[in-house]
């Protein structure tokens, strides 16, 4: 992506999140802390750990530490999948106080798939299709009072979808 093309994604992605809000006051609804809304709408995207090629890399990047794995970490994820272009994967937690999910897929050309920021009060479930370049092992790390837990599945892919 483009400097010029990520500039006006983050600008639009403003905008709507001001118009919505806007909207929502002059209803007279407030249904979160603005303050701390906008603050969030902020929040600097990990583009460094987007980047990297190995889930280490990736992780310490995104977080700086490494994650402990925990069988309180749900991973859906097929067996095989016919078509590594999209790959149902969905991750659930009965850990309390999950500040972030994220999906990384070891053989990728960038390790890092997703990472969401989960909302306090929020149900921490995330599911999402990914690109598969190989078989591999797909990692979910979830953060949960400022520690990190992790669940991994490998994943046979019969045709790659990231160049594979």
């Amino acid at each position: 992506m483009s400097t010029t093309t990520r500039e006006f994604s983050e600008t639009r992605r403003l905008v709507l999140k001001g118009i919505g809000v806007t909207a929502l006051i002059g209803l007279g609804v407030m249904p979160f802390d603005v303050p701390r809304a906008l603050a969030a709408a902020n929040d600097k995207y990990p583009e460094d750990a987007f980047k990297q090629k190995s889930e280490a890399d990736a992780i310490k990047a995104l977080y700086g530490r490494t994650a402990e794995p925990s069988d309180k970490v749900k991973m859906d994820a097929p067996e095989i999948a016919e078509n590594g272009a999209v790959v149902p994967i969905s991750v659930t937690t009965t850990l309390s106080d999950v500040t972030s999910i994220s999906f990384l897929v070891a053989e990728n050309p960038n390790a890092l798939a997703a990472s969401y920021k989960i909302p306090a009060g929020t149900l921490p479930s995330v599911a999402n299709r990914l690109k598969m370049a190989k078989t591999t092992n797909v990692t979910a790390i979830v953060e949960a009072g400022g520690k990190l837990y992790s669940t991994t599945k490998e994943v046979k892919v019969t045709v790659g979808g990231c160049g594979g």
